[in-house]
C-alpha cells in the first residue's frame, strides 16, 4: 500500500493582488521561485499524459497504486500553482504569453517523444529534487519566511510532497523500462532540455516584467551572466561572434546568499549521486522541516499559511 497521501491545498491567492517580487530581501530567489511555479505547471501536464500511458503497462499493483498517487499529487501541485501563476499574470498580463510559451515547450516533448523517454526524463528530473528542495527546506528562515505567505506556503508544501513521493518516478520508470542505463544516457539531454525551458522563463520575466518589479536580471536565477553575456558587456563588438544577448535587463543579484557554500556543494553533489544507476531516493538524507511539515499538517495545523497561522492561533 502506498505511503503516499493526496492533500487538497488552497493558498489564497485570489484574495489580493500577487507580486511578483514575493520575497523583497532576495530577488533572484524571487524569480526562481516564479519561474518554478510555470515549469511545474507545464512538466505536471507531461506527467500525468505520461503516467495515464504508463498505467496500462504496469503490472505490479502495489506500484499501480504508488503510481495512481503520485499523479493524484502532482495535480494537486498543479491547480495550487496555477492559481498562483494566474494572481501573477493578473498583475502582468503579457506573462500569459510567457507560461503558453512554456506549456508549448513540454507539449511538444509529449507530442514526439516515446513513454521510455518521457518516463525517464520525469524519473531523472524527479531524483534531483530531494538534495535541491532540502538545501531550500533547510534555508527557509531565509529563502521563505521573509516573503508573501501565500506564496511561501505553496512552495513548503509542494517541496514536502517531492520529498514524501522522492521514488515514485523510478518505481514507475522501472516498472515500465527497467533500464538504469537509458535513463543514464539520455540524463544529459533532458537537463539540456529543462534548462532551456528555465532560461526562456527567465527571458519571458524580463520580457514582460518592468524591471521596477522584479530589481534583478532574472538570468540571476542561474547564479549571474554567462561569459559570453560579461565579454559582450565588456566589448560590444564580440555580439556578432559570441550570439549573445546584448540588452541590459537590470542588475544581476546573488542567488542563495545567505546559504552556506559547503550546503550548495552537497545539494549538487547529491543531484550528480541522484543520476547514478542503482542510486536510491527511499536512503536519501531528508530535510527536518518536511517531517515537522507533516507532522503540524496531521495535527491540524492550518499549513496554507505556514507563517501567519502561528501569530493568530
Amino acid at each position: 500500500m502506498t505511503d503516499l497521501h493526496v492533500r487538497k491545498m488552497r493558498f489564497g491567492f485570489a484574495d489580493g493582488d500577487v507580486p511578483f517580487l514575493w520575497n523583497t530581501s532576495d530577488p533572484a530567489f524571487s524569480c526562481a521561485a516564479n519561474a518554478l511555479s510555470f515549469f511545474f505547471l507545464a512538466i505536471e501536464k507531461m506527467i500525468a499524459a505520461a503516467v495515464a500511458e504508463a498505467m496500462p503497462l504496469i503490472t505490479d499493483p502495489v506500484v499501480a497504486e504508488e503510481a495512481d498517487a503520485f499523479v493524484r499529487q502532482e495535480g494537486q501541485h498543479s491547480m495550487a500553482h496555477r492559481q498562483h501563476a494566474k494572481g501573477l499574470i493578473k498583475s502582468h498580463p503579457a506573462l500569459q504569453e510567457t507560461l503558453d510559451e512554456v506549456i508549448g515547450v513540454f507539449d511538444q516533448l509529449t507530442a514526439t517523444k516515446p513513454l521510455d523517454y518521457r518516463l525517464a526524463y520525469i524519473a531523472d528530473l524527479e531524483a534531483t529534487f530531494t538534495p535541491s528542495f532540502k538545501m531550500m527546506l533547510d534555508n527557509a528562515d531565509t529563502l521563505f519566511a521573509p516573503g508573501d505567505d501565500r506564496v511561501a506556503s505553496l512552495f513548503l508544501w509542494h517541496f514536502v510532497e517531492e520529498v514524501e513521493h522522492r521514488s515514485s518516478a523510478l518505481l514507475i520508470y522501472d516498472a515500465v523500462v527497467d533500464n538504469p542505463w537509458y535513463r543514464l544516457r539520455v540524463a544529459p539531454g533532458v537537463f539540456k532540455h529543462a534548462g532551456s525551458a528555465l532560461s526562456g522563463l527567465a527571458k519571458g520575466f524580463n520580457k514582460n516584467v518592468p524591471l521596477a518589479d522584479r530589481k534583478v536580471d532574472a538570468m540571476s536565477m542561474f547564479g549571474g551572466p554567462s561569459l559570453r553575456q560579461v565579454l559582450v558587456q565588456r566589448a560590444p563588438i564580440l555580439q556578432k561572434y559570441l550570439g549573445a544577448e546584448l540588452t541590459d535587463h537590470g542588475p544581476f543579484g546573488l542567488l542563495y546568499p545567505h546559504v552556506r557554500q559547503r550546503e550548495k556543494f552537497v545539494a549538487a553533489a547529491g543531484v550528480l549521486r541522484s543520476q547514478i544507476p542503482g542510486h536510491d531516493p527511499a536512503h536519501a538524507k531528508l530535510p527536518a522541516l518536511a517531517a515537522e511539515w507533516l507532522q503540524r499538517y496531521d495535527d491540524g495545523y492550518d499549513c496554507t499559511r505556514w507563517y501567519s497561522a502561528a501569530s493568530t492561533a
